[in-house]
C-alpha cells in the first residue's frame, strides 16, 4: 500500500468512475423497467431506448478506461513487476480477459449485453455456450481480469488496488442485477402459463 500514492486526483477520478459507471446502469435500467422513461424519449420504441443506453454505457467505459490509464501514469511502478514473465502474464491476463467480453457480447447481442430484458426485449432461451459454458458472468470476470493485466504490464502496484475495488464493485452489482433480471424472466414465464392457461379453457 506503501506504493500506492493516495494524494493524486487522478486514481480518485477513476475509482469514482468505476464505481458510477454500474451504479449508473443499474439505477437507469430500473427505472425504465418500472416507468419505461427511456423508451418514452424514443416515441416508444424500445430498441431504440435499448441502443441509446448501450452507446451511452460503452462511451462511459470508454471514459472510465481513459481515467484509470491516466491514474496509472502518475502512480509509481515496482521494478520487482518489471520482469519479462510479469509481461507475459499480463499479455496472458489481457488477451484472456478481452476474449471473455467479446465473446460474451457476441453471444448476447447489443440487447442481450445491454440491459435489453429491463427494456422488455427478453432472450427466447438461456445463452449455453461460450464463455457461458465457462464462467457464469464472463464479461464482469473478462473486465477484471484485463483491469489486472495492464496493471501488471505497467508494474503498477496501484493498479491492483484498483482491480480489487474494480472486483468488490462488480461482485456487489451482480446481487442486485441477478435478482431482478431473474424476476423478469420469472414474470414473463408467469405470463405465458396464464396465457396457455387461457388457451386451454377455450379449447375446453
Amino acid at each position: 500500500m506503501s506504493l500506492v500514492n493516495f494524494s493524486k486526483t487522478s486514481l480518485w477520478l477513476s475509482l469514482a468512475s468505476i464505481t458510477f459507471n454500474p451504479l449508473f446502469w443499474n439505477i437507469a435500467a430500473r427505472q425504465e423497467y418500472h416507468t419505461h422513461w427511456i423508451t418514452s424519449l424514443f416515441n416508444g420504441d424500445r430498441r431504440k431506448g435499448c441502443y441509446a443506453i448501450a452507446m451511452t454505457i460503452f462511451g462511459l467505459g470508454i471514459l472510465r478506461d481513459l481515467l484509470f490509464s491516466a491514474a496509472m501514469a502518475e502512480q509509481p511502478a515496482l521494478p520487482l513487476l518489471d520482469t519479462p514473465l510479469v509481461r507475459l502474464v499480463a499479455i496472458l491476463l489481457f488477451a484472456g480477459g478481452m476474449t471473455f467480453v467479446v465473446s460474451s457480447t457476441y453471444m448476447l447481442g447489443i440487447t442481450g449485453t445491454f440491459l435489453g430484458d429491463y427494456f422488455g426485449i427478453l432472450m427466447n432461451e438461456r445463452v449455453s455456450g461460450f464463455p457461458f459454458n465457462v464462467l457464469e458472468n464472463p464479461m464482469y470476470v473478462g473486465s477484471t481480469m484485463s483491469f489486472l493485466g495492464t496493471s501488471l504490464w505497467y508494474a503498477r502496484p496501484a493498479g491492483l488496488v484498483v482491480t480489487a475495488y474494480v472486483w468488490l464493485v462488480y461482485t456487489v452489482a451482480l446481487r442486485y442485477e441477478g435478482p431482478f433480471t431473474a424476476m423478469i424472466y420469472s414474470k414473463r414465464s408467469e405470463s405465458e402459463d396464464a396465457q396457455k392457461k387461457k388457451v386451454n379453457k377455450k379449447k375446453l
